[in-house]
């Protein structure tokens, strides 16, 4: 008998009936989009929920992105140092932008941007360093942000995995001039699609509500070239009925983690994600490294021969992707062509069934 698949995550959702009493109001108003009350609601609770001064909701965390990096006006041409190790929207929104990435390699110990390497890359184009956040691993901000400081950039921090976290009693969201995060259904929290910008100057505010709305401040005024960034008002309410459950969720997660760690922590050949006693974790994912490309290779086939979908993620870093033609292929960066070899992120979701996760550790030990 084949067994049913096992994903490696499975979108959190409220009850059916939670759902559907939240968006009856909108049959009444038949106003779907254009920042409605959900999404003035989202915007309130989110602020609240994540302890950040200001909060901008956007379609998806990829928009986000590209909107915080524009609403800072950099030259075009300017240079923002990022790192490889990430999904290849952090890229893409930088050289949509018309910026160019410059990659820092990555710490082994959590997979985050190498602080120490970053002030090497520093040129009079520099305008910004872009860290991210990796597997719910924090980057080094208190020295990322002593780095800015000391060369006059900003610093937009890619929070996609880490929603809700917290460093030293800090919001994570609150790091940086800007933290963006994203809502899309694999993440910890999600509005079916969505993302946000967190970020401190009040002044953003406006600037980017321009941006997300064509630039139109009334029905006969459009004050600036604006694109479409607005999230709707389906997708908010589902974000409104998410959040009221999203901390029991994450406790669910973290009890499949911790069932995950008694199984595997034995194990010489293969590293688990330590814990970070200062960070707060959302357990949105569940890393693992292999001790060479050919273990993670034959676990990751073995596991999909039982209907296991594990993922290699981020294989192959941003910076060896297809759609760049080699042209970082002989950057130094190690560290996160190690990694990217090695990694497999095992299925992790709040209602993964403790018999599954036995079978995929059965699996990855055999």
């Amino acid at each position: 008998m084949i067994e049913k698949p096992v994903y490696v995550t499975r979108s959190s959702l409220p009850t059916y009936e939670d759902y559907i009493e939240m968006i009856r109001p909108i049959w009444d108003t038949h106003k779907l989009t254009n920042m409605g009350d959900y999404h003035k609601r989202l915007e309130r609770e989110l602020k609240d929920f994540l302890s950040v001064p200001n909060i901008s909701l956007m379609v998806n965390g990829h928009i986000a992105l590209e909107m915080i990096i524009q609403a800072m006006d950099f030259p075009v041409g300017s240079e923002i140092i990022t790192t490889p190790y990430t999904f290849v929207s952090t890229t893409h929104a930088i050289i949509r932008n018309g910026m160019i990435p410059v990659f820092c390699d990555i710490k082994l110990s959590d997979f985050t941007i190498d602080e120490a390497k970053i002030e090497s890359l520093i040129t009079d184009k520099t305008v910004a360093i872009l860290p991210v956040h990796v597997y719910g691993n924090v980057c080094n901000y208190l020295e990322i942000d002593n780095i800015a400081k000391r060369n006059n950039l900003k610093v937009i921090y890619d929070a996609a995995h880490a929603f809700g976290e917290t460093i030293d009693g800090v919001p994570v969201e609150s790091l940086g001039d800007a933290s963006v995060l994203s809502f899309h259904a694999t993440k910890v929290f999600n509005t079916i699609e969505g993302g946000a910008i967190c970020f401190w100057k009040d002044d953003l505010y406006e600037k980017l509500f321009d941006l997300k709305n064509f630039g139109i401040r009334s029905e006969e005024v459009v004050a600036s070239v604006g694109a479409n960034g607005k999230m709707n008002e389906f997708c908010a309410a589902m974000g409104l009925c998410n959040l009221k459950y999203v901390k029991k969720e994450i406790q669910k997660r973290a009890e499949k983690s911790f069932y995950y760690d008694e199984r595997l922590t034995s194990r010489s050949d293969i590293r688990l994600r330590k814990q970070n006693l200062r960070i707060n974790s959302n357990y949105g994912y569940y890393p693992v490294l292999f001790s060479s490309e050919e273990h993670r290779n034959k676990v990751y086939d073995r596991l999909r021969e039982h209907n296991i979908y594990a993922r290699k993620y981020f294989y192959p870093i941003t910076a060896d992707q297809q759609c760049f033609q080699g042209v970082y292929k002989n950057l130094d960066l190690k560290n996160a062509r190690y990694v990217s070899e090695r990694i497999l992120t095992l299925p992790l979701y709040s209602d993964l069934e403790e018999t599954e996760i036995e079978r995929i550790c059965t699996l990855i030990v055999s």
